[in-house]
């Protein structure tokens, strides 16, 4: 470790020339979470090293999730087999700028990164029963040129409001290409009642177009089979509760809820998935 970027190297990983993918640990929907946690049991990711949390993170109190303790942690994973870095941390608190540096030093040091995906999501009003969508954005014309043959909507238009910070997934972009790393952001979107729990048609969504981009040929029966069930779930919850249905049906039609009812779809489909599981 050295005291300017304060990375933990527990092996050298045999990265010649590599991807990176980042997810955060806090998405919607478990996005970040579950698809860097698939990724790594399907390639057989292996820890190399790991973000030193002390001037990131606050260390008065812990999370507390599922009864579980939580602590933030930033940990890289190596899949040599496929050329590709793997990063699940959670997001830094204070000292955006020199966790990101600490992120990309580990990229070009150690895993000699030729290209880099951020993923991220977004919230949507529409209905679970419609396409997932992917919204990409790029640090570079040329990386924009390589994925015009991908299922991605690359034609966004955001300007950061005066006064508040960038994402951190446009800052990591901004500084990836200061150091000539070709970087996209991922986003896709994920129905609101469902942002609290998990989307596996979401994951669905990213982990097939990484798996196209990376050559990685992963076998997604298991993830399809989640799908279907948490669609009959929700096709139960439909069945029993006429509110449910009805607030769904007029999202599958394109009409706009009251605040108050996507509050009451919220709590409904959370209460009732929630005994499901």
């Amino acid at each position: 470790m050295n005291q300017n970027y304060p990375i933990t190297i527990y092996q050298e990983p045999d990265l010649p020339r590599s991807s990176l993918v980042l997810g955060w640990s806090e998405d919607a929907g478990d996005l970040g979470r579950k698809v860097t946690d698939y990724l790594n049991l399907k390639l057989n990711g292996q820890e190399f090293a790991e973000v030193d949390p002390e001037d990131f993170f606050p260390m008065g109190g812990v999370a507390i999730k599922d009864n579980i303790a939580r602590f933030p942690e930033s940990k890289f994973y190596a899949c040599p087999e496929h050329e590709l870095a793997i990063l699940r941390t959670d997001s830094p608190l204070a000292e955006w700028y020199k966790f990101l540096n600490s992120v990309l030093d580990v990229a070009e040091r150690h895993c000699r990164v030729r290209e880099l995906y951020v993923l991220g999501a977004m919230i949507s009003f529409s209905a679970h029963t419609a396409p997932r969508q992917l919204i990409a954005v790029v640090n570079s014309t040329e990386m924009k040129e390589v994925l015009t043959q991908d299922d991605l909507n690359r034609d966004m238009d955001y300007q950061t409001q005066p006064g508040e910070r960038p994402t951190l997934n446009s800052f990591l972009l901004w500084l990836a290409r200061e150091r000539n790393i070709p970087g996209v952001s991922v986003w896709v979107l994920i129905p609101f009642y469902l942002a609290a729990m998990e989307d596996p048609q979401a994951q669905r969504k990213v982990l097939s177009f990484l798996s196209e981009r990376l050559g990685l040929r992963i076998d997604f029966s298991d993830l399809d089979q989640e799908i279907g069930e948490q669609n009959e779930q929700l096709a139960v919850a439909r069945s029993r509760f006429p509110q449910i249905d009805d607030y769904i049906n007029r999202l599958e039609s394109n009409l706009v809820l009251s605040r108050e009812e996507n509050g009451e779809l919220v709590k409904k489909i959370e209460e009732f998935l929630g005994e499901g599981d």
